[in-house]
């Protein structure tokens, strides 16, 4: 793509000199121009891309998950390890299989991204606080566009901002349509229950004691849905982007429910006696959160407005009869990723097990 730009460029410049100075300056801009967007990222830059983006980067697995649900995921040029590890994701679109990974704990081997020459490239936040890392990029002259964000909203202009680079703005709009009418669904459910009266909540993320703080995306979540997240709010461990919690604050607070969305760290809580006297230990409620192209409700992770309506049914049963989560499950996959669940599938997603391959 940028290599057609340079040699119109050429012939533009060509023509002016053959018509003098009787042509007009301003049409090589213009012309120029027509074959880019401006796209402004979530890091507040703004950014020219190519108009007609062909090949995909995705620095972050979260991007190839919204790259794949936007309908161009037989595009995506360049992953990272963690992408391939996504059964379901891989199942959805087979070609991100064979597709080179170009970048490896926020270290990009620009070599092997050079050859893919894509016409944009998603990163992640903590890439794009890394000089070095971004220095080859620019020395490449690859463009690229930052996707972070800590809350619900920031969350949808992502997937907008995404969109909007590579030309799906439609389908954008009509995932955050539906995100928007999840959260407006539970929320009338539930606004007539004063936060004091809600089910209080703990988050584990990934592990056990990795939890949510105030200004994240989960802390945002849990609380549409219905819960006092009760490490919200508090203070906590700050360490590699990560926030955690220490076994006698998990204690003091007491939760009622404890919801995790890693394999085997329910049933580690459950068996371990330190955590034995908690109140959602003691009373069973203790729960797996599925598990589908991403953990449902995961910092990093597009399924969040499944996770919303699969935790308000869970703490409010009674209030969400209507609610089925499987059939919701079939309608956001087959909808969005036009995908079809086996009922295999079904059930691995909802026990949240067998879903990632382990780390090779």
């Amino acid at each position: 793509m940028r290599k057609k730009s340079i040699v119109n460029v050429l012939l533009i410049l060509l023509l002016f000199m053959i018509s003098g100075c009787g042509a007009n300056p301003q049409s090589v801009p213009d012309q120029v121009a027509g074959e880019t967007i401006t796209i402004t990222d979530c890091a507040g830059r703004d950014v020219q891309i190519p108009k007609k983006v062909e090949t995909i980067g995705c620095m972050y697995a979260y991007t190839a998950q919204v790259v794949t649900m936007l309908g161009r995921g037989d595009d995506i040029a360049a992953i990272v390890p963690g992408t391939k590890r996504e059964v379901l994701l891989r199942e959805i679109c087979p070609s991100i299989t064979d597709a080179p990974v170009t970048s490896v704990s926020g270290i990009i081997n620009i070599e092997e991204m050079a050859k893919v020459d894509p016409d944009v490239v998603f990163i992640k936040g903590e890439i794009a606080n890394n000089e070095k890392e971004l220095a080859k990029m620019e020395e490449f002259n690859i463009p690229y566009l930052v996707v972070d964000f800590n809350s619900i909203e920031g969350q949808k202009y992502s997937i907008e901002m995404m969109g909007q680079a590579i030309g799906t703005i439609d389908e954008a709009k009509k995932f955050n349509d539906y995100y928007q009418a999840c959260m407006d669904r539970v929320q009338e459910n539930i606004k007539d229950i004063p936060m004091e009266e809600r089910v209080r909540v703990y988050h584990s993320v990934n592990e056990a004691v990795r939890t949510d703080a105030k200004n994240t995306l989960p802390g945002d979540w849990t609380q549409i849905a219905g819960a006092y997240n009760v490490s919200v709010n508090e203070n906590l461990h700050f360490a590699e982007n990560k926030y955690f919690a220490s076994l006698e604050q998990i204690l003091l607070w007491d939760p009622e429910v404890i919801i995790v969305n890693e394999e085997g760290v329910d049933e580690y809580i459950m068996a371990n006696e330190q955590w034995g006297n908690i109140k959602a230990v003691t009373d069973h409620k203790v729960y797996k959160m599925p598990n589908g192209i991403s953990r449902w409700g995961h910092p990093g992770g597009i399924e969040t407005p499944l996770a919303i309506l699969w935790t308000a049914k869970k703490l409010y049963p009674d209030r969400f009869n209507d609610i089925d989560i499987q059939a919701e499950t079939q309608y956001f996959y087959k909808e969005f990723f036009d995908h079809e669940l086996s009922e295999d599938m079904m059930q691995k997603m909802m026990s949240g097990k067998g879903m990632r391959e382990a780390k090779q």
